[in-house]
């Protein structure tokens, strides 16, 4: 199954931003991509919004959905992209939403871990999510969703693992600073190799903003990649039976002791 990620910089016009995710979503479909994953903020960058927060998303939410369906059923192309969805109060969610290739809304995935680090306070303004973890069947795969500063908590990328995930998604908007880009593709190369899965990261490209979108195999090793373009897309063939070669010398989900951080303590 070959799977895409396209690399963008959104701004505050939410049909505007639609228009390059449909433009980079047709090459993907040339290319014979099966789904395209898109960044984290693919709705509206919440820096370039005016005015109040709360009212863009309540205006905005419903038709950016809607105008990914009808991107996906044009295509032919499943497609995962994260926006903001309201909450019934001030704060919205960070939301992903995945829709299958009919255009039909699979799931959506509330972005569990926000970033409060490195002097930024995403919590201040966003909700937490409080919908669990999203495994999600696509094509011949499995896929698993997960938003930016959840990379950094390696029990989540587990229990996507855990729930059957071949294919960890991560849509982000990575903010730059000292050691930024390291810790990004460090951190999604460890989550492959730990969990003997793919990965396959979108990343905003921005003046704040790293890009570097990749798809690395269960070895953690790249087989596409962007660096800090401001537009583009690379697809890559995904496959299970690269997991079992893999899982095959590697059996590190087999060969653990410890299901849960729980069963070490009480190992003691």
């Amino acid at each position: 199954m070959k799977i895409s990620v396209g690399q963008f910089r959104p701004g505050g016009d939410v049909l505007a931003n639609i228009e390059t995710m449909r433009e980079l979503a047709r090459q993907a479909s040339a290319d014979g991509s099966q789904l395209i994953v898109f960044p984290e903020e693919s709705m509206f960058s919440i820096g370039k919004v005016d005015g109040d927060l709360a009212v863009a998303v309540e205006a905005n939410w419903s038709g950016f959905v809607q105008q990914l369906s009808f991107l996906a059923a044009e295509l032919n192309i499943a497609v995962v992209a994260g926006g903001y969805e309201a909450s019934g109060e001030e704060r919205p969610y960070n939301t992903l939403v995945l829709i299958d290739s009919t255009g039909k809304i699979v799931e959506t995935y509330r972005k569990l871990h926000l970033y409060d680090a490195f002097s930024y306070h995403e919590s201040k303004r966003i909700k937490p999510g409080d919908g669990g973890i999203k495994v999600v069947p696509v094509g011949d795969l499995t896929v698993g969703l997960m938003t930016c500063y959840d990379l950094r908590f390696p029990e989540l990328a587990r229990a996507l693992a855990d729930q059957g995930a071949d294919v960890v998604l991560v849509p982000a908007a990575w903010f730059k600073g000292d050691h930024k880009i390291e810790h990004w593709e460090t951190l999604l190369r460890a989550r492959a190799i730990e969990n003997t899965v793919w990965v396959a990261a979108a990343g905003t490209s921005s003046a704040h903003t790293i890009g570097h979108s990749v798809i690395l195999d269960p070895m953690g090793v790249p087989q596409v990649f962007l660096n800090d373009e401001e537009r583009g897309v690379v697809t890559a063939d995904v496959n299970r039976r690269r997991i079992d070669e893999v899982r095959e010398f590697l059996p590190v989900l087999r060969n653990r002791r410890f299901a849960r951080n729980e069963d070490i303590v009480e190992s003691h």
